[in-house]
């Protein structure tokens, strides 16, 4: 969902149509693992993926995967 842009959490639960809770959850392992990166704007934090590190993760996945 952010490969689209920058969301907050509301808008992610919308598009996904899961609770608040379930989204910050896996936004918090997300950021646990710098994939994602959140500014907080008054209230709100409006998240964005970490575009170098999606790309280094797919990477290290691409190395385990048995290529045919």
């Amino acid at each position: 969902m952010l490969k689209a842009g920058p969301k907050n959490v509301t808008a992610m639960c919308k598009g996904l149509g899961l609770k608040q809770s379930i989204v910050s959850h896996h936004l918090g392992l997300l950021r646990m693992g710098r994939l994602v990166i959140g500014t907080r704007k008054g209230k709100s934090v409006i998240y964005v993926s970490d575009a170098a590190a999606m790309k280094a993760l797919a990477a290290g996945i691409a190395k385990l995967t048995p290529r045919k």
